[in-house]
């Protein structure tokens, strides 16, 4: 959880004793429970019974509490006045008092308070998502965003079942404000699943659902061994691998992770392409037009000529880890 900032300072409010700050070390009661006066669909006034002292209360630190973010404001009376709250938030309130000498009492009784909407407009519905990455078991969807008038709290993927029945998979918060992509694990193998996304804003409105987007997920994972012959090289090496397809069936079409550090450069290869270099520490290449096939006892070969002396470690072969030896 956030550490609460504070917003103005307990200050100058009431003269006290000079003996005070020196000799007085009681705390304050707690205030009473925190009662509210009036409120809109941004703000509201709230008011306590007052803490006692024997020495004398001169302020409150007023806290409140929305998901993980907290804001705290001052007062040197038992009421306040807050604005700049969110429509249709749920928020925790808090009060302690505090004596001169800056004693701290404990806190009231906490308040939980949800803010009269002030929305009733739904977001739009959110693009057709598109999904990449496609695996056994997970998938990745990416959307283009709803657009909404006020705040927008989140967005939910749905898979729709047979029957039409939605069921939700997985829940993007947008409080603070993220991309519209996330992963749906957890699926089974060589399975069609159609997926959909709506949006939902602050005040509770539901957007439309989105166009669907139909998948199928790849085979499962093939068992795999890498065999490795490794040169070096002056300011790196050349690394020649033997990818062997162990399991008993064919794959058709792959993919090849593996370690490769940031500060490693790749010079030349040879029997794949290159894809992308995931979270800059991967490497990931796909097969080629001659190659897609591995049949079961199979192997294909592939080599690569980089810097730096990492070698190939971390090797997965369409997301089954393989086996690597020969060293």
């Amino acid at each position: 959880m956030a550490a609460l900032g504070t917003v103005g300072a307990i200050g100058g409010v009431g003269a006290s004793p000079a003996y005070a700050a020196i000799d007085d070390t009681e705390s304050p009661t707690a205030p009473g429970p925190i009662t509210v006066v009036a409120s809109g669909t941004t703000w509201l006034e709230l008011t306590w019974a007052a803490s006692t002292d024997n020495v004398g209360v001169v302020g409150y630190v007023v806290s409140a509490r929305f998901e993980d973010n907290g804001r705290t404001w001052s007062t040197d009376t038992n009421s306040i006045r807050i604005t700049d709250l969110g429509p249709s938030r749920t928020y925790i309130f808090g009060v302690a008092g505090l004596d001169a000498a800056g004693n701290r009492s404990p806190s009231s009784p906490t308040l939980r308070l949800t803010m009269p909407p002030g929305d009733d407009q739904a977001p739009s519905a959110p693009g057709q998502p598109v999904a990449y990455d496609v695996a056994s078991t997970v998938v990745w969807l990416r959307w283009a965003p709803s657009t909404e008038n006020v705040v927008l709290d989140r967005y939910e993927v749905y898979r729709v079942d047979a029957g039409g029945q939605l069921t939700v998979v997985r829940e993007l918060y947008q409080f603070p404000p993220r991309p519209t992509v996330t992963q749906v694990s957890g699926l089974t193998p060589n399975t069609t699943y159609t997926f959909v996304v709506r949006a939902r804003d602050e005040a509770g409105n539901w957007s439309a659902l989105s166009p669907p987007v139909t998948v199928t997920t790849s085979a499962p994972p093939p068992s795999c061994a890498v065999r490795t012959v490794v040169r070096q090289r002056s300011g790196g090496f050349a690394a020649y691998l033997s990818v062997e397809n162990t399991g008993t069936t064919a794959v058709n079409g792959w993919t090849m992770t593996w370690r490769f550090w940031a500060s490693q450069e790749l010079r030349a290869l040879w029997g794949a392409q290159v894809v992308d270099r995931p979270n800059n520490s991967y490497l990931r290449v796909r097969n080629t037009g001659h190659n897609a096939v591995i049949r079961p006892g199979g192997a294909v070969s592939l080599g690569v000529v980089a810097t730096g002396t990492q070698l190939p470690e971390e090797v997965a072969l369409n997301g089954g880890v393989c086996v690597v030896a020969d060293r």
